[in-house]
């Protein structure tokens, strides 16, 4: 019977792997017949990415882009939101172009579309894959429906300084991590089946090393260790390569002094020879004109550079279409190196069934009933209240018991623009939920809310205008400091409990908001500390796009919860956690130093040779003012209910070769709150020929307990897990003994010792 059923597997695989291999038969076959037809022109013309200039509805032949698509010029255009607009521009190329090639239309779908979910930093707090990849699919699904095909997402930038703004759209400090999430928002977006009309091709970015800009500045130099860049940023890009991802934007930073977008080690030595990927490579805004700036070479030298490198299309740029005819005269590029860059973007477009239908994408009902439902916004709610994270809860003031007096302040109380925060360019602001709203909702007739704004977002208006921009203005209120400090104190007065709404506006993070000072503005910290002196219970409800330095709010605030920047349906998830309908369950995904001194601070850091044991000891690693240690650890996250972790339980400590290890760990709700728990797993190679970390995320489970039940969590460990990249950039695992840690977050683990021979 075995026997039969393996024999009936194997016809299977061989069936669907002929069925696959005649696809790709049929579809080189047609691409490489559409290439003998193109002229030079026009194969450059498909490598062209303009960002559309806006037009009106049924005056697409009028428009800026109008006449460079009819000669030919343009492969794709990204930035247009509408599905008629993008129907007719579609129409207009197909039907004015020689040989009929459709456009290829991309945007930034970065954490959803018109429904908005977490930034992305907040969306890794969850730890949940699942329902990171629902938040891609349901982007996915809403993009599509309304014409887009292609979007600029996951940034997978590892980062280890939360000054970088961009920290907001990333994972963390943490590979293993973020490589998870990587394929979870890769398969959310593309599916089974990239021709289906409710998906779309993914671009992974900034390859590679972008948030390690050197002072946390965006844009900035990056330079580090090929070990690093390996073990540490390289994973998740290849993550999402082994993924599936159907393109891949290269960075705006330099790699070895070579600019990322001009890189040939890095795109085609790296990306396509090591890793194997066979997608196409477009460059980031402007990114091959911007490799002028760092000084190597002209306009047609670095455009040049790019082609060589292995970059197949040119976002805004427009060198690819101006100069690579006259280099490849000049021998400087190939019309082979223009016709594979040309044969990538239309394999593309074949896969996404473009030239089985041009107008897949363009269904205008779909557009009607499938984008920002009702469905959409409570999945939306659900998923933001499994991304906050408890950082503190003093006497258990959270949950707000039911029938309490409120006092809600704060200048991020009842402000609707701010809630999707940055990259959410697809969203309507005017629909979203504020905490003022959503809190009201949540208490219905059991209780009173009461709102005073109680302080600008910053005292500086200029600076308020730079987190605040792109549609995400706060109103300003035109009182003085000291009324609006007066108002919430008077508001604050007949309240049983304070709810203060603090933190960044939209745009303090996000690309080119790099902060040297990550404290809470000076207005709302006043206004914090003039709350506090009242003496009454207040939690702060944090709203930011990157850790902050939380040093005197952690030593006096009673209750904290971050809440990052929700969505669409921020302040209803927001009040749900708040009141107790949702126990929060997020985990940090990047550390919280205590001031920006510390900074790059990270938990899976290597030992120094001399390594500190107890704050302060003169002549070993430490500063004289704080202590190493962060804030709040990667991993870290409380709960309204405790869990009790039992030893770590192994199946053996002595190993040899391809054995198999399981490692497991007891957790018991001992508390008064069903909840959710993240089981992390985490491995130290104890002695190595190089140095290795004090430990490496190897494992998580997020998992749910009701009160009082105890689950027996296990992982399993092979020694694949024990690989890291030496020094001669081999992949590998050492003899010797390990640390298997497993706990709540990076600094409470249980430990146990194994020995692993080969």
């Amino acid at each position: 019977m075995k026997k039969s059923v393996l024999f009936l597997a194997s016809i299977v695989i061989s069936v669907l792997a002929f069925s696959q291999s005649s696809k790709d038969a049929k579809m080189h076959q047609f691409v490489n017949g559409l290439l003998t037809k193109m002229t030079l022109e026009e194969k450059l013309g498909q490598l062209n990415l303009p960002a559309s200039s806006d037009f009106v509805t049924g005056a697409v032949s009028s428009s800026d882009i109008a006449e460079k698509v009819k000669a030919g010029k343009v492969g794709g255009v990204f930035n247009i939101r509408s599905v008629t607009k993008i129907k007719e521009l579609q129409e207009f190329a197909v039907k004015n172009t020689r040989l009929h090639i459709p456009l290829l239309f991309g945007m930034d779908v970065i954490h959803g579309y018109r429904t908005i979910f977490p930034i992305p930093l907040g969306m890794s707090a969850t730890w949940d894959m699942s329902l990171i990849e629902k938040s891609a699919r349901i982007a996915a699904s809403e993009a599509s429906a309304d014409g887009i095909q292609w979007t600029f997402s996951p940034m997978v930038d590892l980062t280890r300084d939360p000054r970088w703004g961009r920290t907001s759209e990333g994972n963390g400090e943490d590979a293993f991590l973020s490589s998870a999430i990587a394929k979870a928002m890769v398969h959310g977006y593309q599916g089974d089946d990239l021709s289906a009309p409710n998906t779309i091709m993914s671009c992974v970015k900034h390859y590679a090393l972008y948030g390690a800009a050197e002072g946390g500045r965006d844009y900035n130099t990056t330079d580090m260790s090929r070990v690093s860049m390996y073990n540490n940023y390289f994973p998740p890009y290849k993550a999402a390569v082994e993924a599936g991802v159907g393109s891949v934007m290269v960075s705006f930073n330099e790699i070895d002094g070579v600019p990322a977008s001009g890189n040939k080690w890095l795109v085609d030595d790296v990306l396509r020879k090591q890793w194997k990927f066979n997608g196409f490579v477009v460059s980031d805004y402007t990114g091959i004109p911007e490799m002028m700036n760092h000084g190597i070479g002209d306009f047609q030298t670095v455009n040049a550079r790019a082609l060589n490198a292995g970059v197949d299309m040119d976002m805004v740029g427009e060198g690819f279409l101006t100069t690579l005819k006259k280099s490849m005269q000049e021998g400087k590029v190939t019309l082979a190196q223009i016709n594979k860059a040309c044969e990538r973007i239309l394999i593309a477009k074949y896969e996404l069934g473009l030239f089985d239908d041009p107008y897949r994408y363009c269904n205008e009902k779909r557009s009607a009933a499938e984008v920002f439902t009702d469905k959409n916004r409570a999945d939306a709610r659900e998923i933001a209240s499994q991304s906050f994270v408890l950082l503190k809860n003093n006497n258990n003031l959270l949950p707000i018991a039911k029938g309490k007096k409120i006092a809600l302040v704060g200048p991020l109380a009842n402000a609707k623009e701010n809630m999707t925060g940055t990259w959410s360019v697809g969203a309507d602001n005017t629909q979203s939920i504020t905490l003022l709203k959503g809190l009201t909702n949540g208490v219905g007739t059991f209780g009173k809310v009461s709102y005073a704004k109680g302080a600008n977002l910053d005292d500086d208006l200029e600076l308020e205008k730079r987190q605040t921009m792109f549609g995400k203005e706060i109103p300003r209120d035109g009182r003085t400091p000291e009324q609006l400090l007066q108002e919430a104190l008077a508001v604050s007065a007949d309240a049983d409990v304070i709810v203060a709404a603090l933190g960044e506006g939209a745009e303090s993070s996000g690309e080119s908001a790099s902060r040297s000072n990550l404290d809470l503005p000076a207005s709302q910290q006043k206004l914090l500390k003039a709350l506090i002196a009242t003496g009454k219970p207040v939690v702060l409800v944090l709203f930011n796009g990157r850790p902050l330095t939380l040093t005197w709010e952690d030593a006096n605030v009673p209750a904290i919860l971050d809440v990052w920047f929700a969505g669409s349906e921020a302040g209803d998830a927001i009040a749900d956690a708040l009141l107790g309908k949702v126990n929060p369950s997020g985990k940090l995904s990047m550390s919280f130093p205590q001031n920006v001194g510390q900074i790059p601070l990270y938990y899976n850091h290597k030992n120094t040779g001399r390594p500190l044991g107890k704050w302060f000891s003169k002549f070993q690693s430490n500063y004289i003012d704080v202590s190493n240690d962060p804030l709040y650890p990667f991993g870290y996250g409380l709960s309204y209910t405790n869990y009790e972790y039992g030893p770590v339980q192994v199946s053996s400590t002595q190993l040899k070769g391809n054995q198999k290890l399981s490692a497991s760990v007891t957790v018991k709700n001992t508390g008064k709150f069903p909840g959710k728990e993240v089981v992390q797993l985490y491995i130290r190679d104890i002695v190595g020929t190089e140095t290795r970390p004090v430990q490496e995320l190897k494992g998580f489970q997020k998992i749910a307990l009701a009160v009082g039940e105890s689950k027996k969590i296990d992982f399993e460990i092979t020694p694949e897990l024990l690989k890291y990249y030496n020094g001669d950039l081999k992949y590998i695992w050492e003899a010797g003994e390990f640390e298997i840690m497993i706990g709540p977050n990076s600094r409470d683990v249980k430990k146990v010792k194994v020995n692993w021979e080969k």
